[in-house]
């Protein structure tokens, strides 16, 4: 019988075969596996693709004994909720899983001590490399007393500028939510959002300024509206921006609860939504965006890709091609109907 091009080979995997598929050599695909040598994060991530696609099972084993890696890597949140560190731990572990490598999970709580208590443990099982996050985009500082495991930050970058980090880009996420409300004929928006000592408020507000400046708009208010992550500080935002600017016509929100809130608000007062008051949020978190009446328009901020990028960068500093500094993940725009 004849195998169809491309389709996983009869038997167990080899790595020849892992390199077939992906296109590139038995030895890139070793150096990919392996977590070494300098290659681009595209090529890496078709490598491990592949060996997931061909179930391909290395003897870990005698690549422990030859490399003295223990093919486990730690994964370090701050975030016991999980709302924002889930997504991206998992886009993460998609992208080490795929090198069969084994993942340990760390919740800190956002305690000193626990953090101290987990890297022990980390640093005591010999992990080949640590991923930080958390549920805030705030600057952290960084991991103390690990300086030869290679670590990554996602999410919650590192104060350290030549510590690797991987974030999102919130100015990329203000520019499309404020394009779409301008686009649709918005010209007088207000922006609503959380606490001003919250880096993720402050960023999404300086931004949205600074895009409305580009279409000669200002906030229909004059001011940002700084308040709570929260659909009843939505609500009362609301409420107070149609009481001082009520030609308002648009509410661009730093987060879904936000949002929900204003929407909320918008139609218990006889507005239309989106006839009269478009409303878009940040985040697209299901629970709240598809709960909305109407469904919300926001952006979302990608963060399994976020893991995903984390670790695969994380391969790279293990395999001694670090790239340090801030890098960010684009943002996508995602339209319903509260638009």
């Amino acid at each position: 019988m004849t195998a169809v091009p491309g389709s996983p080979p009869a038997g167990r995997a080899k790595l020849a075969d892992v390199a077939t598929l992906a296109g590139v050599s038995v030895g890139t695909a070793s150096k990919a596996l392996n977590g070494s040598g300098r290659m681009r994060p595209e090529t890496r991530q078709r490598v491990l693709a592949a060996a997931e696609a061909l179930d391909f099972r290395p003897n870990q084993h005698a690549q422990s004994l030859h490399t003295g890696r223990s093919w486990t890597v730690g994964l370090m949140t701050t975030d016991g909720i999980g709302r924002f560190s889930t997504p991206v731990l998992l886009g993460a572990e998609d992208a080490l899983g795929a090198g069969k490598i084994s993942v340990l999970l760390c919740d800190t709580r956002g305690d000193s001590i626990r953090e101290q208590h987990h890297l022990r443990n980390l640093m005591d099982r010999r992990v080949d490399g640590i991923i930080v996050t958390g549920r805030r985009t705030d600057p952290r500082p960084p991991l103390k007393g690990i300086e030869p495991i290679p670590t990554v930050y996602a999410l919650s970058p590192s104060t350290d500028p030549d510590d690797i980090s991987v974030v999102s880009d919130d100015r990329s996420g203000a520019r499309l939510a404020v394009e779409h409300l301008v686009a649709t004929g918005r010209t007088r928006i207000a922006h609503v959002t959380g606490p001003a000592h919250h880096a993720a408020a402050r960023d999404r507000a300086h931004h949205t300024v600074e895009l409305l400046e580009r279409f000669s708009l200002e906030l229909s208010t004059g001011r940002v509206q700084f308040g709570e992550w929260s659909e009843a500080w939505g609500r009362r935002a609301a409420e107070a921006v149609l009481r001082t600017a009520p030609d308002t016509d648009a509410f661009f929100c730093g987060n879904d609860q936000i949002a929900r809130g204003v929407a909320d608000s918008l139609r218990e007062n006889g507005v239309d939504v989106p006839g009269k008051v478009a409303v878009v949020g940040y985040d697209n978190w299901d629970v709240m965006a598809l709960a909305c009446r109407p469904p919300l328009t926001t952006i979302d901020t990608d963060l399994a890709e976020i893991g995903r990028q984390a670790a695969l960068r994380l391969l790279d500093a293990i395999g001694s091609a670090p790239e340090p500094g801030l890098h960010t993940v684009p943002c996508r725009l995602v339209v319903r109907e509260s638009s």
